[in-house]
């Protein structure tokens, strides 16, 4: 039976009961997708006792269909393409949106590490999360970011997802955790009923509040 959650809090709360297996396991770091993951990733950290940390992956959306992701870029130079949906655009439309949320990301990194240090996840088991799996293709690249910064080991999260995400993220993560995948997917808002768009000043209380 497909669950609907009041809130990304509430989310959270049902979506750490299946992660206790973290709990005392040393190096953990959760790390909240920006924006609509974090709130969701609060409250699993604090389950957990474990830092958190925010990740910014910027999807690359079709110009004519913003919400269609061509891909997605991650800080530190690391970019993946869906080659099925990229190969419907020209070059030119590519490097546009690649410039665009380029200078989002670098925005969203300035005011969120607020001075502090890139993030270094060497040695550790980082623990990805976000609000919902659509296509994956953020989730992929946050992976694969993960990676590049030196992560042991990588978990995604979530507290819903499409059956073909999960299936993808399942082959490139150490273990995905979707509290729910329902076998007709809908966008991930239909699985909420609070899906206010996630303010910078949510992001910055929340690591704020768990530093």
């Amino acid at each position: 039976m497909t669950t609907t959650y009041r809130d990304r809090e509430e989310a959270g709360r049902m979506l750490a009961d299946r992660l206790t297996a973290l709990i005392g396991e040393p190096d953990v770091i959760v790390l909240g997708l920006v924006r609509g993951g974090v709130p969701v990733a609060r409250v699993v950290a604090e389950r957990l006792g474990a830092p958190l940390d925010v990740l910014v992956v910027r999807k690359l959306g079709m110009p004519w269909a913003p919400e269609v992701a061509f891909g997605a870029l991650g800080p530190g130079g690391v970019q993946v393409l869906n080659d099925v949906v990229a190969s419907r655009l020209s070059q030119g439309d590519i490097d546009e949106v690649n410039r665009r949320e380029q200078a989002e990301l670098e925005r969203r990194e300035r005011l969120y590490r607020a001075g502090r240090p890139p993030l270094d996840l060497t040695g550790r088991t980082a623990v990805i999360v976000d609000d919902g799996l659509a296509t994956g293709a953020t989730a992929r690249a946050a992976v694969q970011v993960a990676r590049h910064l030196g992560a042991r080991r990588v978990v995604v999260a979530v507290p819903v997802g499409s059956q073909e995400a999960y299936e993808m993220l399942a082959a490139e993560a150490d273990q995905v955790i979707c509290a729910q995948h329902p076998p007709e997917f809908m966008a991930v808002s239909a699985y909420y009923e609070d899906f206010h768009e996630v303010a910078d000043s949510e992001v910055t209380e929340a690591l704020t509040a768990t530093a």
